[in-house]
């Protein structure tokens, strides 16, 4: 029998700065515990004081400054409502650029959209697993802009938004490591998305991502008319990938060839290399006939455990994350359907736009 556990729904409206305080308010205890974690972490793992790190991601400020003003006053919304500082709140945005400073990751995910020929009745389905550090907090979001747009979000660790919008448009991610030495100092990844799902159609969503999407990141769109797209980053380049008869998998390595010289599939963890390719079988073994119960139990997988599509830690690895949570969206329906934890372990509880 597996667990259910059903999130508490954070409302929030209004501006910018209103909607972070409301947040930040009602998700105190997220922001907070994200916050020690990662900088307990960082401390054990690469003896980097919170200071350390505060210094480090001061330099990305300005660029957010320039590229989403609007971001800017949510952050510094959400530190006034939750009791903390501004920096504390962008640390948590900058989790995986990080990575090229003290070189230290456990993020793992496997993600999907399918459409058209793929599904039963052609509808659109996209959705994730998010692998990360055990015990990381997880909200359920609702927002009403003043611009009308509305956006249903699961928000991972205080900072990772996995988003459905009213204007019927789906993102999910992962991480894609480039080579440390070719990175650059670019607007961090987790800042980009919140602008791109203010847009009302996936041609601009994909735009803000090839403007400013760089360094470590695939991320996945997905419409209610049936348009699905992915979008990987590199240091000083991108690459836009179309879907293949009607459908986009997705782990931790590129697909594009100029891009996977030097990439570090997490310091020597190849499941990517597994997880995405059974995924892909146990879609195509069904192919025409996909629905959301379906892509549930596939991604309760468990084909190569511990490090399967549904992973799982072991004391002995090097990368001791699970998957925290695991999301599926129908944009058509303006539906989410997330899980407490493993999906192996919990059901999926229905969210409504």
């Amino acid at each position: 029998m597996k667990k259910k556990k059903k999130l508490e729904l954070i409302e929030c409206s209004g501006t910018p700065y209103e909607i972070g305080k409301q947040y930040g308010t009602a998700c105190h205890g997220s922001l907070v515990t994200s916050i020690n974690a990662m900088v307990a972490e960082y401390s054990k793992s690469q003896n980097a004081s919170k200071q350390d790190m505060i210094a480090v991601v001061k330099k990305y400020v300005p660029l957010v400054e320039q590229f989403d003003p609007e971001l800017i006053d949510t952050l510094k919304g959400q530190a006034d409502g939750a009791g903390i500082t501004f920096e504390e709140v962008f640390l948590l945005r900058c989790c995986f650029e990080m990575t090229f400073y003290y070189e230290h990751m456990k993020t793992l995910c496997t993600s999907f959209a399918v459409t058209g020929r793929v599904t039963r009745g052609g509808k659109t389905i996209i959705g994730q697993n998010y692998d990360y550090s055990p015990g990381n907090p997880l909200d359920m979001v609702k927002t009403k802009r003043a611009d009308g747009i509305k956006q249903l979000s699961l928000v991972l660790h205080g900072a990772a938004e996995l988003t459905l919008n009213s204007a019927g448009i789906g993102m999910v991610l992962n991480v894609v490591v480039s080579p440390i030495k070719e990175q650059r100092l670019v607007v961090p990844s987790l800042c980009i998305i919140p602008k791109a799902m203010r847009q009302e159609r996936i041609g601009d969503a994909l735009g803000v991502f090839c403007t400013a999407g760089r360094s470590l990141m695939h991320y996945c769109l997905a419409s209610k008319e049936g348009d699905i797209i992915s979008f990987e980053g590199y240091p000083d380049d991108f690459s836009v990938l179309p879907p293949e008869r009607d459908m986009l998998v997705h782990a931790n390595h590129y697909h594009t060839e100029r891009f996977k010289k030097g990439e570090l599939v997490y310091m020597g963890c190849p499941c990517s290399y597994i997880r995405e390719p059974r995924l892909r079988h146990l879609i195509e073994t069904h192919y025409g006939d996909i629905t959301v119960e379906m892509m549930m139990k596939f991604m309760s997988d468990h084909n190569n455990y511990p490090h399967s599509i549904c992973t799982h830690p072991l004391v002995s690895d090097l990368i001791p994350g699970e998957t925290i949570a695991s999301i599926i969206m129908v944009p058509e329906d303006n539906v989410m359907y997330v899980t407490g934890g493993p999906p192996c372990q919990y059901e999926y509880i229905e969210y409504k736009l």
